[in-house]
């Protein structure tokens, strides 16, 4: 750009003395006067209302009862919501807010009365983690590890896409894998240390586990697949696999010639970077088609690294039902044990602790809460739905409650040989009565209604707000 003479001189004069050759500015500058520094007589300190009139909002059926009695709201439907619990009125939320974290979060947002002192965040949804996609369309995962939940020290989980006939490519981990097939159906292969491979087909509600260091692929079939993976390594990153076409990448051609004992040749067409997720060949509809096997055969049925969960019947008891898969029949899954269970509206996942391992959830229906209690004297409501992740720290104290319409289903995982858990109400039944009156100031009527068996889940009325 070039000026003329009357343009430079402007601009020099402007420079030499801004403020009298700057017009008057349309609005205020970048910066303000050192005369907003602390007190002045002659600043004007409005004091307008922040208030919400009881017009302006709704209470949600509970909110208004005993803030002790911590019945779960739901926000989801009444106008403006606000944080209060134990009354008709309470300290109202005027803004800035995000209200559908709100509706969602009610036990954070308008706490039970019985929270307190201090708990980490024990919940993670899924879709607040960044989602990386794959070749051409071929997939998607994300992400839940420490980053995200620093409170989940020994477990981190990927939720995972694969379109049709789509590869997860041929990897390894450092962590071991175990996965829960979430939709549609996939194949996977796998060659252990000692040259045995296995094959085997999965649909929804199928388990497979990949021991730390073991090959492995996945390939969707025509109407693509979703699973869940869980990794017994608090930082993993599904970033920082170990891929096949990384591993012929990142070493000299003339040494994977030598290797496989052929021609560098071979090797000018490998791809540009890495596969991760890609857009495959349809598999063969006969397993056997693929079935490959050397002189070290096919993996054992005791070392089978899949597990046909869909088809175990569940455990069934008033409220609910429940199934655990853990070492004693899913032998290769060395230190994962699990739960699927079901809790009907108006049930709860019964007050227990675990007596070895952290606890790993994924919700897959409905909307729950979860108290955490830890010693001494801290607790901490959480509220969940489908695609959520919760932690419970061993050996803290916690339930689910069903706060919805329908059913909740979840997986809790445990680093553990064995699923088991302390039940509560079956530890206090155990409990001479006297003992727990002495504790607990019950009356006699509350010691006889105690369990001497676990009941995992327990029904009560599906008026979650009636309470007696």
């Amino acid at each position: 750009m070039r000026l003329d003479k009357v343009s430079v001189l402007c601009l020099v004069a402007a420079l030499l003395n801004p403020a009298a050759s700057a017009p008057a500015p349309s609005s205020g500058g970048l910066r303000g006067s050192e005369n907003l520094l602390g007190y002045d007589s002659n600043n004007k300190v409005p004091q307008p209302p922040t208030v919400i009139p009881s017009d302006e909002f709704e209470l949600a059926p509970g909110q208004s009862q005993d803030a002790d009695l911590g019945v779960p709201i739901d926000l989801t439907n009444v106008k403006n919501p606000q944080p209060i619990r134990g009354g008709k009125t309470g300290p109202t939320d005027p803004g800035p807010r995000t209200y559908v974290y709100d509706r969602l979060n009610s036990d954070m947002y308008a706490p039970p009365g019985t929270d307190a002192g201090d708990f980490t965040n024990a919940k993670w949804p899924f879709a607040l983690s960044h989602n990386r996609h794959g070749l051409a369309g071929a997939g998607w995962a994300r992400q839940q590890n420490t980053d995200q939940l620093p409170v989940a020290t020994a477990m981190a989980g990927v939720n995972m896409r694969l379109s049709s006939n789509a590869y997860r490519e041929l990897h390894w981990h450092k962590a071991g894998e175990w996965s829960l097939m979430l939709n549609g159906s996939v194949r996977i292969q796998a060659v252990n240390e000692n040259g045995e491979t296995f094959i085997d087909d999965l649909t929804l509600g199928d388990v497979w586990f990949f021991p730390a260091g073991i090959p492995h692929s996945i390939q969707a079939f025509d109407d693509g697949c979703e699973f869940l993976l869980v990794f017994d390594q608090s930082d993993f990153s599904e970033d920082e696999t170990f891929l096949v076409s990384e591993l012929f990448e990142r070493n000299p051609q003339s040494v994977v010639a030598k290797n496989f004992k052929t021609s560098v040749q071979d090797f000018k067409n490998l791809p540009d970077g890495q596969l991760w997720i890609f857009p495959g060949t349809p598999a063969p509809k006969n397993i056997s088609a693929q079935n490959v096997t050397g002189p070290a055969g096919a993996i054992s049925q005791a070392g089978s690294y899949s597990y046909h969960f869909s088809e175990q019947q569940p455990y069934e008891v008033d409220g609910g039902s429940i199934k655990i898969l853990d070492p004693a029949t899913f032998p290769i899954a060395k230190g994962f044990s699990v739960a699927l269970i079901t809790i009907k509206p108006g049930a709860m996942r019964e007050m227990h602790w675990h007596t070895s391992s952290d606890e790993w959830s994924y919700f897959l229906a409905g909307s729950a809460r979860l108290t955490v209690y830890q010693a001494p004297a801290s607790s901490r409501t959480f509220d969940f739905s489908a695609g959520d992740v919760g932690y419970v720290p061993f050996p803290n104290a916690h339930y689910i409650e069903n706060t919805g319409s329908n059913d909740v289903v979840l997986l809790e995982v445990l680093q553990a040989d064995a699923f088991s858990d302390i039940s509560v109400g079956q530890w206090l039944g155990l409990t001479s009565g006297q003992i727990v009156k002495d504790h607990l100031n019950v009356p006699e009527g509350f010691i006889s209604k105690l369990s001497k068996v676990k009941q995992y889940i327990v029904q009560g009325s599906t008026n979650l707000t009636d309470v007696q």
